[in-house]
């Protein structure tokens, strides 16, 4: 029978035969070869950034009110699968942990869920944990309750804008009790039932539900189909856990390369224009690592028009979102009702 092998067993007993200052030499010099890498990489998204530019079909399209960027648009051409949706990662972490202390560690949006869809987010992504406290890992921020009143403000405020809001259970937690419960009651009004067929509707067919709801409990019963909860098979992604630009970038266009294209499918997919802290590098503040891909969205939509991908882009989401972000993806949308991008 084989024994359970822990690497970890290999560094402590390496540290029982070696010199201390050898070991920290050892370390330094693995510091140095990864800011390198990042380094590296960076340089190599300049470059292709400087060799094909940044355009597309769309890319000079700036809304005049991003608060009703949807509304806009042709309501009654746009159809749900042809939006590409600017969505938000870690969306409520704007006043998570400590300020100056544990915030730079968790902090990925710098602010309220109200303004993010004011700027012209239109995707959130919130977890929660069993005492329907927003949560990033380890750390805990203001209650639920705060995302749906900032969520109800923002559509007492607007006519024709969907929202996509997908909440989890964050991993290692249990679910809030009666969740689904909670979310029916705080926003049946403006939920859009689960219905594959919603996916080729216009925007004006669907109001004045204005609401995808994503609920993903780790323990307790999904949404079943029909329900007006949507479940996770709805929304799927292929995150990696990197803080490496180049490396992430490329990851996120072999697999948006392996959907089908959005007029086909039945589920949003999601890209993460994001890098994340590791703990092995000197830099673990999120704002700095996930700065190191954050100037390259526009770029990416460029390259999946040059691979001939454009057509399965959907949802793009970012860190610390901006609206030269929310412009770009309300543009390729426009084009996608122009005629002028495939969808």
């Amino acid at each position: 029978m084989e024994h359970n092998h822990h690497p970890g067993q290999d560094f402590l007993h390496s540290l029982h035969h070696t010199n201390p200052l050898t070991t920290m030499g050892a370390q330094i010099s693995l510091q140095k070869e990864r800011r390198q890498l990042v380094t590296t990489q960076k340089e190599a998204l300049q470059t292709l950034l400087k060799s094909s530019g940044e355009q597309f079909p769309g890319s000079d399209y700036h809304p005049s009110d991003r608060k009703n960027w949807m509304e806009g648009l042709s309501l009654d051409q746009l159809r749900l699968y042809q939006i590409v949706w600017p969505g938000t990662h870690d969306s409520a972490t704007n006043k998570i942990g400590i300020r100056f202390v544990s915030r730079p560690f968790a902090q990925c949006q710098n602010c309220s869920i109200y303004k993010q869809l004011v700027k012209g987010t239109r995707v959130v992504d919130i977890r929660v944990r069993q005492d329907k406290r927003v949560c990033h890992g380890i750390l805990a921020t203001y209650s639920v309750d705060v995302v749906i009143n900032d969520v109800k403000k923002f559509l007492g405020e607007t006519k024709s804008e969907i929202i996509i809001l997908e909440i989890r259970t964050e991993f290692g937690q249990d679910d809030p009790p009666e969740f689904d419960k909670y979310l029916n009651e705080q926003l049946g009004e403006y939920l859009i039932p689960q219905d594959d067929a919603v996916f080729h509707k216009t925007i004006a067919e669907i109001l004045p539900k204005r609401v995808l709801c994503v609920w993903k409990p780790r323990k307790t019963p999904a949404p079943n189909p029909g329900d007006t909860l949507w479940n996770g098979n709805h929304l799927k992604d292929n995150w990696i856990d990197t803080d490496l630009p180049e490396k992430k970038f490329e990851s996120n266009m072999n697999f948006l390369s392996q959907q089908p294209p959005v007029k086909d499918r039945r589920y949003f997919y999601r890209v993460e224009n994001t890098a994340t802290p590791q703990a092995d590098n000197p830099v673990v503040c999120v704002k700095p690592v996930t700065g190191r891909i954050h100037g390259f969205a526009r770029l990416f939509i460029a390259q999946a028009f040059a691979k001939g991908i454009a057509d399965r882009l959907q949802i793009f989401s970012t860190d610390f979102i901006d609206e030269d972000f929310v412009d770009a993806c309300a543009g390729l949308t426009h084009a996608r009702i122009e005629g002028k991008a495939p969808a």
